[in-house]
């Protein structure tokens, strides 16, 4: 089964060249792996990583705000070009986060605002598989002290690196040898 891997960060503000473009390579890393990338159908650091695995011919999901296009493009702002299925759940931007993470195997969080720390508090409260790509600005610069800050222990796992396709790679292998033995569910072995 192929894997789910989400994109969240910063939909807007100063988004420096050498910042998009990591996001880019993040999205191409994604695909050149044959997994489907997922995001919250945002434009920013996300639509980036949208088009480098398009780019590469990777399978893209959008998330949506919204309750239709119209919505998603008229209300919200929010590109339509790259995706081949955008989820209209008609929950808001805040509403939309905990759709977006619990449709990722593992999530990866590329700069940020508020909108991308709730993300990651959602993402890290449910036990899930982060990987930060840094250099990236935004919250990235932060989470280390915000999480230390929470001191809570969820089972959650975050990987940082500054290369995507390194840290892709990273996530993938700890998600096959390690993390899949920790599922956020609470599900009884049925064995025997």
């Amino acid at each position: 089964m192929r894997l789910t891997i989400g994109v969240m960060g910063a939909s807007g503000g100063d988004l420096s060249e050498s910042v998009r473009r990591k996001a880019y390579e993040l999205g191409e890393a994604i695909a050149a792996h044959d997994d489907i990338l997922i995001t919250g159908g945002c434009p920013g650091l996300p639509y980036e990583a949208v088009r480098g695995a398009r780019a590469k011919g990777g399978l893209v999901v959008g998330i949506s705000p919204g309750l239709s296009v119209d919505e998603h493009r008229g209300k919200y702002g929010s590109p339509v070009d790259g995706f081949d299925v955008l989820i209209y759940t008609g929950s808001g931007l805040m509403g939309r986060e905990i759709t977006s993470i619990r449709s990722c195997d593992m999530v990866v969080i590329a700069g940020g605002r508020t909108g991308t720390l709730g993300e990651l508090a959602i993402a890290y409260d449910e036990g899930r598989l982060i990987g930060v790509l840094t250099g990236t600005g935004g919250i990235t610069e932060m989470i280390e002290r915000i999480l230390e800050a929470c001191g809570k222990d969820t089972g959650a796992c975050v990987l940082y690196d500054d290369d995507p396709a390194r840290l892709i790679d990273r996530l993938i292998h700890y998600y096959r040898t390690e993390h899949h033995r920790k599922p956020s569910c609470f599900c009884e072995s049925k064995e025997g």
